[in-house]
Protein backbone atom coordinates (compact mmCIF):
# COMPACT_ATOMS: atom_id res chain seq x y z
CA UNK A 1 0.00 0.00 0.00
CA UNK A 2 1.34 3.88 -1.26
CA UNK A 3 1.31 6.33 0.94
CA UNK A 4 -0.66 8.97 -0.16
CA UNK A 5 0.47 12.15 -1.56
CA UNK A 6 0.09 15.54 -0.08
CA UNK A 7 -3.21 16.74 -0.85
CA UNK A 8 -3.71 18.81 -3.93
CA UNK A 9 -5.38 22.29 -3.47
CA UNK A 10 -8.88 22.27 -4.20
CA UNK A 11 -9.23 25.66 -6.86
CA UNK A 12 -11.47 28.74 -5.93
CA UNK A 13 -14.98 28.24 -5.11
CA UNK A 14 -16.49 29.14 -8.62
CA UNK A 15 -19.13 31.34 -7.00
CA UNK A 16 -16.19 33.33 -5.19
CA UNK A 17 -14.95 33.92 -8.98
CA UNK A 18 -18.26 35.32 -10.35
CA UNK A 19 -18.82 37.59 -7.03
CA UNK A 20 -15.39 38.98 -8.10
CA UNK A 21 -15.52 39.24 -12.18
CA UNK A 22 -17.49 41.58 -13.47
CA UNK A 23 -20.88 40.95 -14.72
CA UNK A 24 -21.10 41.09 -18.50
CA UNK A 25 -24.79 40.22 -18.89
CA UNK A 26 -26.04 43.67 -20.75
CA UNK A 27 -23.03 43.42 -23.18
CA UNK A 28 -24.48 39.80 -24.01
CA UNK A 29 -27.93 40.63 -24.10
CA UNK A 30 -28.33 44.76 -25.56
CA UNK A 31 -27.23 45.47 -29.09
CA UNK A 32 -27.51 49.36 -27.70
CA UNK A 33 -25.51 48.66 -24.89
CA UNK A 34 -22.99 47.43 -27.10
CA UNK A 35 -23.11 50.76 -29.19
CA UNK A 36 -23.59 53.05 -26.34
CA UNK A 37 -20.43 51.10 -24.65
CA UNK A 38 -18.40 51.93 -27.47
CA UNK A 39 -19.01 55.38 -27.94
CA UNK A 40 -18.64 55.88 -24.51
CA UNK A 41 -14.91 54.45 -24.28
CA UNK A 42 -14.03 56.45 -27.13
CA UNK A 43 -15.35 59.95 -26.55
CA UNK A 44 -14.87 59.27 -22.64
CA UNK A 45 -11.22 59.24 -23.34
CA UNK A 46 -10.69 62.47 -25.52
CA UNK A 47 -12.64 64.14 -22.78
CA UNK A 48 -10.26 63.42 -20.29
CA UNK A 49 -7.19 64.49 -22.26
CA UNK A 50 -8.89 68.12 -22.41
CA UNK A 51 -9.85 67.31 -18.87
CA UNK A 52 -6.25 67.97 -18.04
CA UNK A 53 -5.26 70.54 -20.95
CA UNK A 54 -7.17 72.71 -19.54
CA UNK A 55 -5.72 73.45 -16.14
CA UNK A 56 -3.03 72.95 -17.35
CA UNK A 57 -2.47 75.37 -20.02
CA UNK A 58 -4.53 78.16 -18.10
CA UNK A 59 -1.33 77.42 -15.21
CA UNK A 60 0.77 77.52 -17.90
CA UNK A 61 -1.13 81.43 -18.90
CA UNK A 62 -0.95 82.58 -15.44
CA UNK A 63 0.58 80.60 -12.82
CA UNK A 64 -2.35 80.94 -10.26
CA UNK A 65 -4.07 78.79 -7.99
CA UNK A 66 -7.10 80.99 -8.29
CA UNK A 67 -7.25 81.14 -11.98
CA UNK A 68 -7.49 77.54 -12.47
CA UNK A 69 -9.59 77.19 -9.43
CA UNK A 70 -12.29 79.35 -10.84
CA UNK A 71 -12.76 76.95 -14.36
CA UNK A 72 -15.21 75.13 -11.63
CA UNK A 73 -17.02 78.65 -10.93
CA UNK A 74 -17.42 78.98 -14.74
CA UNK A 75 -18.96 75.84 -15.20
CA UNK A 76 -21.18 75.75 -12.07
CA UNK A 77 -24.23 77.65 -13.13
CA UNK A 78 -24.89 76.55 -16.61
CA UNK A 79 -24.80 73.14 -15.17
CA UNK A 80 -27.18 73.97 -12.82
CA UNK A 81 -29.47 75.92 -15.30
CA UNK A 82 -29.12 73.35 -18.78
CA UNK A 83 -28.40 70.07 -16.30
CA UNK A 84 -31.90 70.98 -15.18
CA UNK A 85 -33.25 71.39 -18.34
CA UNK A 86 -31.76 68.54 -19.85
CA UNK A 87 -33.35 66.20 -17.92
CA UNK A 88 -36.91 67.44 -19.04
CA UNK A 89 -35.58 67.72 -22.52
CA UNK A 90 -34.97 63.81 -21.41
CA UNK A 91 -38.49 63.06 -20.48
CA UNK A 92 -39.83 64.81 -23.40
CA UNK A 93 -37.83 64.05 -26.26
CA UNK A 94 -36.05 61.04 -28.40
CA UNK A 95 -33.19 60.43 -26.00
CA UNK A 96 -30.72 58.89 -28.78
CA UNK A 97 -31.61 62.40 -30.97
CA UNK A 98 -30.66 64.43 -27.87
CA UNK A 99 -27.41 62.56 -27.37
CA UNK A 100 -26.46 62.87 -30.96
CA UNK A 101 -26.53 66.52 -31.31
CA UNK A 102 -25.23 67.47 -27.84
CA UNK A 103 -22.21 64.82 -28.84
CA UNK A 104 -21.60 66.89 -32.30
CA UNK A 105 -21.53 70.26 -30.22
CA UNK A 106 -19.10 68.80 -27.40
CA UNK A 107 -16.94 67.92 -30.58
CA UNK A 108 -17.08 71.74 -31.96
CA UNK A 109 -16.28 72.86 -28.50
CA UNK A 110 -13.21 70.96 -28.25
CA UNK A 111 -12.44 72.42 -31.74
CA UNK A 112 -12.53 75.82 -30.56
CA UNK A 113 -9.77 75.15 -27.92
CA UNK A 114 -8.32 73.80 -31.06
CA UNK A 115 -8.32 77.04 -32.65
CA UNK A 116 -7.23 78.85 -29.89
CA UNK A 117 -3.96 76.93 -28.55
CA UNK A 118 -2.70 77.58 -32.28
CA UNK A 119 -2.69 80.88 -31.77
CA UNK A 120 0.61 82.33 -31.46
CA UNK A 121 -0.41 83.62 -28.36
CA UNK A 122 -3.49 81.94 -26.66
CA UNK A 123 -6.03 83.75 -24.99
CA UNK A 124 -7.41 82.99 -21.90
CA UNK A 125 -10.95 84.62 -22.03
CA UNK A 126 -12.08 82.18 -24.54
CA UNK A 127 -10.90 79.09 -22.83
CA UNK A 128 -13.00 79.98 -19.74
CA UNK A 129 -16.39 80.72 -22.48
CA UNK A 130 -15.96 77.08 -23.42
CA UNK A 131 -15.74 75.45 -20.34
CA UNK A 132 -19.13 77.47 -19.78
CA UNK A 133 -20.72 76.19 -22.67
CA UNK A 134 -18.72 72.52 -22.61
CA UNK A 135 -20.92 72.56 -18.88
CA UNK A 136 -24.25 73.52 -20.61
CA UNK A 137 -23.98 71.20 -23.40
CA UNK A 138 -22.98 68.20 -20.94
CA UNK A 139 -25.67 69.26 -18.73
CA UNK A 140 -28.38 69.29 -21.62
CA UNK A 141 -27.22 65.64 -22.42
CA UNK A 142 -26.09 63.58 -19.73
CA UNK A 143 -29.45 63.33 -18.52
CA UNK A 144 -30.46 61.73 -21.81
CA UNK A 145 -27.58 59.82 -21.61
CA UNK A 146 -27.56 58.32 -18.13
CA UNK A 147 -31.66 57.90 -18.65
CA UNK A 148 -30.87 55.75 -22.14
CA UNK A 149 -29.56 52.61 -19.56
CA UNK A 150 -32.33 51.85 -18.13
CA UNK A 151 -34.38 51.40 -21.38
CA UNK A 152 -31.60 49.61 -23.21
CA UNK A 153 -30.37 46.77 -20.54
CA UNK A 154 -32.88 44.60 -17.89
CA UNK A 155 -33.77 45.77 -14.68
CA UNK A 156 -32.02 43.27 -13.10
CA UNK A 157 -28.80 44.28 -14.85
CA UNK A 158 -28.70 47.92 -13.55
CA UNK A 159 -26.21 47.22 -10.96
CA UNK A 160 -23.80 45.43 -13.60
CA UNK A 161 -24.53 47.89 -16.33
CA UNK A 162 -23.04 50.98 -14.05
CA UNK A 163 -20.10 48.80 -13.46
CA UNK A 164 -19.33 48.29 -17.29
CA UNK A 165 -19.45 51.61 -18.23
CA UNK A 166 -17.57 52.77 -15.25
CA UNK A 167 -14.87 50.57 -16.56
CA UNK A 168 -14.04 52.39 -19.51
CA UNK A 169 -14.75 55.44 -17.69
CA UNK A 170 -12.11 54.70 -15.23
CA UNK A 171 -9.77 53.64 -17.64
CA UNK A 172 -10.04 56.77 -19.54
CA UNK A 173 -9.26 58.72 -16.52
CA UNK A 174 -6.03 56.52 -16.16
CA UNK A 175 -4.67 56.45 -19.58
CA UNK A 176 -6.06 60.19 -20.98
CA UNK A 177 -4.52 62.25 -18.29
CA UNK A 178 -1.28 60.14 -18.22
CA UNK A 179 -1.54 60.48 -22.08
CA UNK A 180 -2.38 64.64 -22.01
CA UNK A 181 0.68 65.05 -19.22
CA UNK A 182 3.38 63.68 -21.89
CA UNK A 183 1.27 65.39 -24.90
CA UNK A 184 1.52 68.65 -23.05
CA UNK A 185 4.78 68.07 -21.79
CA UNK A 186 6.55 67.04 -25.01
CA UNK A 187 4.41 66.39 -28.11
CA UNK A 188 2.57 69.78 -28.94
CA UNK A 189 1.20 70.87 -25.72
CA UNK A 190 -2.71 71.38 -24.85
CA UNK A 191 -3.20 72.33 -28.86
CA UNK A 192 -2.21 68.45 -30.01
CA UNK A 193 -4.35 67.24 -26.66
CA UNK A 194 -7.66 68.87 -27.99
CA UNK A 195 -7.26 67.59 -31.48
CA UNK A 196 -7.06 64.70 -29.87
CA UNK A 197 -10.25 64.80 -28.55
CA UNK A 198 -12.11 66.16 -31.70
CA UNK A 199 -10.86 63.15 -33.34
CA UNK A 200 -12.32 60.91 -30.15
CA UNK A 201 -15.56 62.71 -31.00
CA UNK A 202 -16.09 62.25 -34.57
CA UNK A 203 -15.74 58.52 -33.66
CA UNK A 204 -18.00 58.55 -31.05
CA UNK A 205 -20.46 59.85 -33.28
CA UNK A 206 -20.59 57.36 -35.80
CA UNK A 207 -21.22 54.85 -33.03
CA UNK A 208 -24.11 56.26 -31.59
CA UNK A 209 -25.98 57.24 -34.96
CA UNK A 210 -26.16 53.47 -35.23
CA UNK A 211 -28.90 53.39 -31.93
CA UNK A 212 -32.13 52.55 -32.09
CA UNK A 213 -34.90 55.14 -31.34
CA UNK A 214 -35.69 56.11 -27.79
CA UNK A 215 -38.90 57.55 -27.90
CA UNK A 216 -40.06 59.56 -24.70
CA UNK A 217 -42.17 57.58 -22.50
CA UNK A 218 -46.42 57.44 -23.11
CA UNK A 219 -47.64 60.55 -21.94
CA UNK A 220 -44.47 62.19 -20.86
CA UNK A 221 -44.63 65.71 -19.74
CA UNK A 222 -43.29 69.14 -22.14
CA UNK A 223 -40.16 70.40 -21.27
CA UNK A 224 -41.45 73.64 -18.98
CA UNK A 225 -40.53 74.71 -15.63
CA UNK A 226 -43.29 72.95 -14.19
CA UNK A 227 -41.87 69.84 -15.36
CA UNK A 228 -38.58 70.42 -13.77
CA UNK A 229 -40.25 71.65 -10.28
CA UNK A 230 -42.35 68.56 -10.77
CA UNK A 231 -38.97 66.46 -10.94
CA UNK A 232 -37.71 68.37 -8.00
CA UNK A 233 -40.56 67.67 -5.61
CA UNK A 234 -40.26 63.60 -6.81
CA UNK A 235 -36.85 64.03 -5.24
CA UNK A 236 -37.50 65.96 -2.14
CA UNK A 237 -40.33 63.64 -1.66
CA UNK A 238 -37.46 60.98 -1.47
CA UNK A 239 -35.80 61.36 1.87
CA UNK A 240 -33.63 58.00 0.50
CA UNK A 241 -32.99 59.91 -3.04
CA UNK A 242 -32.03 63.37 -1.66
CA UNK A 243 -29.63 61.53 0.94
CA UNK A 244 -27.55 60.33 -2.14
CA UNK A 245 -27.59 63.69 -3.80
CA UNK A 246 -26.20 65.83 -0.29
CA UNK A 247 -23.80 62.70 0.37
CA UNK A 248 -21.99 62.65 -2.80
CA UNK A 249 -22.20 66.81 -2.66
CA UNK A 250 -20.26 66.65 0.70
CA UNK A 251 -17.48 64.24 -0.28
CA UNK A 252 -16.62 66.16 -3.54
CA UNK A 253 -17.62 69.80 -2.16
CA UNK A 254 -14.80 69.30 0.76
CA UNK A 255 -12.69 66.39 -0.85
CA UNK A 256 -11.92 66.60 -4.50
CA UNK A 257 -8.46 68.28 -5.16
CA UNK A 258 -8.40 67.74 -8.82
CA UNK A 259 -7.54 71.70 -9.61
CA UNK A 260 -4.82 72.07 -7.62
CA UNK A 261 -2.89 68.61 -8.43
CA UNK A 262 -0.48 70.76 -10.88
CA UNK A 263 0.52 72.98 -7.49
CA UNK A 264 0.89 69.22 -5.28
CA UNK A 265 2.86 67.64 -7.39
CA UNK A 266 5.36 70.87 -7.80
CA UNK A 267 5.20 70.89 -3.87
CA UNK A 268 6.31 66.90 -3.75
CA UNK A 269 8.90 67.83 -6.13
CA UNK A 270 7.44 65.48 -8.77
CA UNK A 271 5.98 67.09 -11.54
CA UNK A 272 6.89 63.89 -13.53
CA UNK A 273 3.79 62.35 -11.62
CA UNK A 274 1.26 64.62 -12.33
CA UNK A 275 -0.44 62.61 -14.78
CA UNK A 276 -0.05 59.98 -12.38
CA UNK A 277 -2.14 61.90 -10.02
CA UNK A 278 -5.38 62.61 -12.37
CA UNK A 279 -5.64 59.03 -12.85
CA UNK A 280 -4.54 58.26 -9.55
CA UNK A 281 -8.24 57.76 -8.13
CA UNK A 282 -9.64 55.91 -11.62
CA UNK A 283 -7.07 53.33 -11.00
CA UNK A 284 -8.44 52.51 -7.50
CA UNK A 285 -12.11 52.47 -8.49
CA UNK A 286 -10.86 50.33 -11.75
CA UNK A 287 -10.37 47.45 -9.14
CA UNK A 288 -13.31 47.67 -7.69
CA UNK A 289 -15.01 48.30 -11.17
CA UNK A 290 -13.24 44.78 -12.54
CA UNK A 291 -14.18 43.12 -9.33
CA UNK A 292 -17.58 43.93 -8.80
CA UNK A 293 -19.68 41.04 -9.70
CA UNK A 294 -20.21 40.84 -5.09
CA UNK A 295 -22.36 44.31 -5.88
CA UNK A 296 -25.36 43.17 -7.58
CA UNK A 297 -26.02 40.78 -4.76
CA UNK A 298 -25.97 43.67 -2.13
CA UNK A 299 -29.64 45.06 -1.25
CA UNK A 300 -28.91 48.23 1.44
CA UNK A 301 -27.35 50.56 -1.03
CA UNK A 302 -27.66 53.66 1.22
CA UNK A 303 -25.47 51.93 3.91
CA UNK A 304 -23.09 51.40 0.84
CA UNK A 305 -23.36 55.05 -0.33
CA UNK A 306 -22.61 56.12 3.22
CA UNK A 307 -20.18 53.95 3.93
CA UNK A 308 -17.98 54.51 0.44
CA UNK A 309 -18.60 58.11 1.14
CA UNK A 310 -16.44 58.34 4.57
CA UNK A 311 -13.89 56.22 3.34
CA UNK A 312 -13.51 58.37 0.04
CA UNK A 313 -12.80 61.18 2.49
CA UNK A 314 -10.54 59.03 5.33
CA UNK A 315 -8.39 58.16 2.04
CA UNK A 316 -8.22 62.42 0.71
CA UNK A 317 -7.13 62.81 4.66
CA UNK A 318 -4.01 60.77 4.30
CA UNK A 319 -3.25 61.69 1.13
CA UNK A 320 -2.79 65.18 2.06
CA UNK A 321 -0.70 64.20 5.18
CA UNK A 322 1.49 61.97 3.11
CA UNK A 323 4.84 63.70 2.31
CA UNK A 324 6.05 60.97 0.30
CA UNK A 325 4.84 60.80 -3.58
CA UNK A 326 4.11 57.03 -3.70
CA UNK A 327 2.27 57.30 -0.47
CA UNK A 328 -0.01 60.07 -1.76
CA UNK A 329 -0.83 58.45 -5.17
CA UNK A 330 -1.82 55.14 -3.01
CA UNK A 331 -4.14 57.05 -1.06
CA UNK A 332 -5.80 58.48 -4.24
CA UNK A 333 -6.43 54.83 -5.53
CA UNK A 334 -7.75 53.69 -2.72
CA UNK A 335 -10.22 56.97 -2.29
CA UNK A 336 -11.20 56.45 -5.86
CA UNK A 337 -11.97 52.58 -5.04
CA UNK A 338 -14.47 54.32 -2.43
CA UNK A 339 -16.10 56.68 -4.63
CA UNK A 340 -17.09 53.81 -7.39
CA UNK A 341 -18.06 51.75 -4.33
CA UNK A 342 -20.38 54.98 -3.45
CA UNK A 343 -21.14 55.25 -7.34
CA UNK A 344 -22.79 52.19 -7.79
CA UNK A 345 -24.69 52.09 -4.73
CA UNK A 346 -26.35 55.59 -5.82
CA UNK A 347 -26.54 54.43 -9.54
CA UNK A 348 -28.62 51.20 -8.24
CA UNK A 349 -30.77 53.49 -5.82
CA UNK A 350 -31.76 56.25 -8.99
CA UNK A 351 -32.14 53.59 -11.87
CA UNK A 352 -34.28 50.63 -9.98
CA UNK A 353 -36.35 53.03 -7.50
CA UNK A 354 -37.58 56.14 -9.92
CA UNK A 355 -40.32 56.01 -12.49
CA UNK A 356 -39.42 56.21 -16.59
CA UNK A 357 -41.51 59.26 -16.79
CA UNK A 358 -39.48 61.41 -14.45
CA UNK A 359 -35.73 59.89 -14.77
CA UNK A 360 -34.62 62.22 -17.37
CA UNK A 361 -35.79 65.03 -15.14
CA UNK A 362 -34.22 63.31 -12.03
CA UNK A 363 -31.42 62.34 -13.89
CA UNK A 364 -31.42 66.30 -14.00
CA UNK A 365 -30.79 66.59 -10.08
CA UNK A 366 -28.70 64.12 -10.24
CA UNK A 367 -26.40 65.67 -12.67
CA UNK A 368 -26.75 68.71 -10.09
CA UNK A 369 -25.49 66.55 -6.97
CA UNK A 370 -22.43 64.99 -9.33
CA UNK A 371 -21.79 67.60 -11.07
CA UNK A 372 -22.07 70.94 -8.48
CA UNK A 373 -20.28 69.11 -5.80
CA UNK A 374 -17.15 69.21 -7.75
CA UNK A 375 -17.33 72.78 -9.44
CA UNK A 376 -17.53 73.88 -6.28
CA UNK A 377 -14.78 71.70 -4.58
CA UNK A 378 -12.54 73.12 -7.44
CA UNK A 379 -12.99 76.43 -6.12
CA UNK A 380 -12.63 75.31 -2.59
CA UNK A 381 -9.58 73.66 -2.95
CA UNK A 382 -8.21 76.37 -4.83
CA UNK A 383 -8.97 79.36 -2.52
CA UNK A 384 -8.06 76.94 0.88
CA UNK A 385 -4.94 76.44 -1.03
CA UNK A 386 -4.26 79.84 -1.90
CA UNK A 387 -4.34 80.02 2.21
CA UNK A 388 -2.51 76.68 3.69
CA UNK A 389 -0.87 75.41 -0.01
CA UNK A 390 -2.13 72.65 -1.62
CA UNK A 391 -1.20 69.52 0.83
CA UNK A 392 -2.94 71.39 3.68
CA UNK A 393 -5.82 72.00 1.03
CA UNK A 394 -5.92 68.31 0.27
CA UNK A 395 -6.37 66.78 3.84
CA UNK A 396 -8.36 69.62 5.78
CA UNK A 397 -10.70 69.03 2.94
CA UNK A 398 -10.68 65.12 3.52
CA UNK A 399 -11.66 65.71 7.07
CA UNK A 400 -13.76 68.15 6.72
CA UNK A 401 -15.75 65.32 4.10
CA UNK A 402 -15.73 62.47 7.18
CA UNK A 403 -16.80 65.16 9.41
CA UNK A 404 -19.76 66.21 7.50
CA UNK A 405 -20.68 62.48 5.77
CA UNK A 406 -20.91 61.37 9.25
CA UNK A 407 -23.18 64.22 10.74
CA UNK A 408 -25.55 63.39 7.50
CA UNK A 409 -25.46 59.57 8.45
CA UNK A 410 -26.62 60.65 11.91
CA UNK A 411 -29.78 62.54 10.04
CA UNK A 412 -30.77 60.63 7.50
CA UNK A 413 -32.53 57.51 8.98
CA UNK A 414 -34.43 56.70 5.32
CA UNK A 415 -30.85 56.41 3.66
CA UNK A 416 -29.85 54.06 6.29
CA UNK A 417 -32.72 51.75 6.51
CA UNK A 418 -32.82 51.76 2.56
CA UNK A 419 -33.25 47.95 1.25
CA UNK A 420 -34.19 46.98 -2.36
CA UNK A 421 -35.75 43.62 -1.23
CA UNK A 422 -38.75 45.71 -0.15
CA UNK A 423 -38.67 49.63 -0.99
CA UNK A 424 -42.12 50.03 -2.64
CA UNK A 425 -40.49 52.22 -4.74
CA UNK A 426 -38.70 49.56 -6.48
CA UNK A 427 -41.38 47.01 -6.58
CA UNK A 428 -43.47 49.91 -8.22
CA UNK A 429 -40.62 50.29 -11.20
CA UNK A 430 -40.11 46.73 -11.76
CA UNK A 431 -43.92 46.58 -12.38
CA UNK A 432 -43.98 49.15 -14.73
CA UNK A 433 -41.04 47.52 -16.87
CA UNK A 434 -42.75 43.89 -16.80
CA UNK A 435 -46.22 45.63 -18.08
CA UNK A 436 -44.65 47.77 -20.73
CA UNK A 437 -42.40 44.81 -21.90
CA UNK A 438 -45.77 42.95 -21.79
CA UNK A 439 -47.40 45.54 -24.01
CA UNK A 440 -44.87 45.91 -26.66
CA UNK A 441 -44.88 42.11 -26.97
CA UNK A 442 -48.44 41.97 -27.47
CA UNK A 443 -48.58 44.84 -30.27
CA UNK A 444 -45.69 42.72 -32.20
CA UNK A 445 -48.06 39.83 -31.50
CA UNK A 446 -50.82 41.59 -33.25
CA UNK A 447 -48.85 43.48 -35.84
CA UNK A 448 -47.38 40.19 -36.88
CA UNK A 449 -48.49 38.71 -40.47
CA UNK A 450 -50.55 35.43 -39.98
Amino acid sequence: MTEAGPAEPEPPHPSLLRRLRPDLAPMRTSRDFRLLWGSGCVSSFGSFLTYVAVPLQIKQLTGSYLAVGSIGAVELLPLIVFGLWGGALADALDRRKLVLCAEAGLGLLSGLLLLDALLPHPLLWPIYLVAGLVAAVDGLQRPALDTLVPRIVAHEQLTAAFALISIYRNTSTIAGPALAGVVVAYAGGPATAYALDVATFAVSLLLLVRLRAVPPPTGAAKPSVAAIMAGVRYAWSRPELLGTYLVDIAAMLFAFPNAIFPFLADDLHAGWALGLMYGATAVGALLVSVTSGWASSVHRHGRMVLLAALGWGAAMTLAGLAGNVWLVLLCLAAAGGADMISGMGRSTMWNQSIPDELRGRLAGVELLSYSVGPNLGQVRAGGTAALVGARGSVWLGGLACVLSVGGLAAVLPKLLAYDARTDPHVAAARAAREQAANATAANAAATAPA
